[in-house]
């Protein structure tokens, strides 16, 4: 079986997942939006799970839809089952250190199967995933109804904030297509100078921070802004392509650090842990990731020339 073979299998459990979050979501009578935000997941798991097999035209509409659903403020996460405290405090107690196991297990498989198989990082973290799952179960003695309601609680509790990551991976598809880093160059070159090695690191760096938090991904501005400034402002200036591609990269999470739009960081523990302050993780993460883009400005600096 092919490597594309098994994502596909990984893709369709995602969409399952997301049809039982559909099926909670149409049964909460007590959520005003529950018709839309059933319609959202009900959706977003069809296009996960057969959207292979969909033309282009009718998953754009799809998409379309759920961006007007959202629009029309039809999406709320509405009243989810709470988990008995008292169960699972009892629970934590009998386990103990056990109960970070599975998560063990999920890093170090992943790690394994991504290092010493040719079967990639992203199908090593659905299989380790499976596997962590499993264990989970067992350890905890999980009947596979809580599991069902766990799963569709955890799933809920993101909100619409778990398409977003597609989003901004398309996105940065599009502004590559579209030509942005090279007008970008044309824009920047035409105010700064081309040749200061200081100037050009700090308009890189700043420039992948900026982007990155503006697309919510480090990976999808990393070729749009490496392109229009990191290439005609370092490499060509005699800048180490190895150092300036490696620095530029953990420069962009800097900016991970700093949006809402990087979803999965920001504001996926915002949902799960229950927050009142909806920029409370970004808040304790902005002094590090403005100290961590002055060091890698410093790096860069050095290491590059």
């Amino acid at each position: 079986m092919s490597v594309n073979n098994i994502l596909e299998i990984f893709y369709i459990l995602m969409g399952i997942i997301m049809i039982f979050a559909s099926i909670e979501s149409f049964r909460d009578k007590e959520n005003s939006a529950r018709i839309g935000t059933g319609l959202f997941w009900l959706i977003l798991g069809l296009i996960f799970s057969i959207g292979k097999y969909l033309p282009n035209v009718v998953i754009g509409l799809l998409i379309v839809f759920i961006g007007i659903l959202s629009l029309l403020k039809q999406i709320k996460v509405g009243k989810i089952k709470e988990v008995n405290k008292e169960i699972a405090e009892k629970s934590a107690k009998k386990l103990g250190g056990w109960l970070f196991f599975p998560s063990v297990v999920l890093a170090v498989l992943s790690i394994l199967i991504s290092e010493f198989t040719n079967l990639g990082g992203q199908v090593g973290i659905g299989i380790a995933s499976v596997v962590a799952l499993i264990i989970a179960m067992i350890i905890s003695k999980t009947d596979a109804k809580t599991t069902y309601h766990d799963s569709e609680r955890m799933v809920r509790s993101v909100g619409t904030a778990g398409i977003l990551p597609q989003l901004l991976a398309t996105l940065g598809v599009i502004f590559t297509a579209s030509g942005v880093g090279e007008v970008t160059s044309k824009t920047i070159s035409g105010i700064f100078p081309v040749g200061n090695h200081l100037l050009g690191v700090v308009l890189y760096c700043v420039a992948m921070v900026i982007f990155t938090m503006i697309m919510g991904n480090a990976f999808a501005a990393f070729a749009v802004i490496t392109a229009g400034i990191g290439v005609p402002f370092i490499v060509a200036q005699g800048g180490n392509p190895a150092v300036v591609a490696a620095l530029g990269m953990t420069t962009g999470y800097c900016g991970t650090l700093m949006t809402p739009m990087a979803a999965n960081f920001n504001s996926l523990p915002v949902a799960l842990m229950e927050m009142k302050d909806n920029l409370g993780v970004i808040k304790q993460q902005v002094p590090i990731a403005l100290s961590m883009l002055v060091i890698q400005i410093i790096l860069m600096y050095f290491l590059a020339f």
